[in-house]
Formats: C-alpha cells, structure tokens, sequence
C-alpha cells in the first residue's frame, strides 16, 4: 500500500467514524425531543397515539380529582379548549387551579385522556412557564400583573 492509499484509508475511516456519532447523536435526540401544544393546538393539529409532547396551560378552576393513591385527573386549558390529563405521582406543592402547568407524556389512544409522567408548576407568585406565558398573551387570554407602585 502506498502513502497516498494509506493516508486516503485513514481519513475515510475518520470520516466514517465522524459520520456514524452524529448519526448516533441524531438518534438520541430524536428520541427525548417533546413537542410544546396548547390545548388550542391539539383541537387543530391531533397528535398520534404515544407520541411524545408536552402540554402546557392553567389547570381548569373545579377540574382537579384525586383517585387511589397518588393519582390526579385534572384539565389543562388556555381558555378556549382544554385537554383532560391524568398523573399518577406526587404533583408540585404549588400545583393548583387556575395556576401555570406544563406537563410531560403522551396519548394512548387517539383524541382520549392525556397520560402525564411529569407535571411542571410554577415557582412563585410572579412566575408563568415562559412557553406558557408566552402562549396565552399571544391568545389574549393571561396578562401580565403591572408591578407594584
């Protein structure tokens, strides 16, 4: 083998290493990347059964009940449609209704009940997720408190 073959051997052997960690890298991502949909989205753009999204909004005033153990069924709405979900977990402290919530999961069957793994609240008084926040004052629906004088 001459030089010129050996080097040609080597860079083509990095560039097919190189080649198959971004594939990898590409893979994994695919993997873990969750969607944001309002409940507004959803009634336009239904999601596929399993697929993976994230649902964000306030938790619907008198929609929040406990069943056996640590599940919770509650609805999440931006003020035009809301989406049931339901949470087997411990929720937040500072999940409550009317307040700011993103949750984590997927659809089991098409249109149905929203199966949550993970449920985001707010942190303080002042704090709406920014996906959120961002959403309904697009919508009209959340305003921003002025700040105390």
């Amino acid at each position: 083998m001459t030089r010129k073959q050996k080097r040609l051997a080597v860079i083509a052997g990095g560039v097919g290493f190189i080649t198959a960690a971004v594939l990898l890298i590409l893979f994994a991502f695919g993997q873990s990347v969750a969607y944001f949909y309002m409940p507004g989205d959803l009634a336009k753009t239904p999601v596929g059964p399993g697929t993976r999204i994230r649902l964000g909004g306030l938790v619907a005033e008198g929609s929040i009940k406990r069943g056996n153990g640590t599940t919770v069924t509650f609805a999440v709405t931006d003020g035009k449609s809301s989406v049931p979900v339901t949470y087997t977990g411990i929720l937040p402290d500072l999940f409550r209704e009317g307040q700011g919530v993103v949750t984590e999961g997927a659809f089991p069957q098409a249109g149905g009940l929203f199966v949550a793994d993970t449920v985001l609240a707010k942190h303080d008084e002042k704090y709406m997720p920014k996906e959120v926040a961002d959403r309904l004052k697009k919508d009209g629906v959340w305003k921003e408190e002025e700040p105390a004088k």
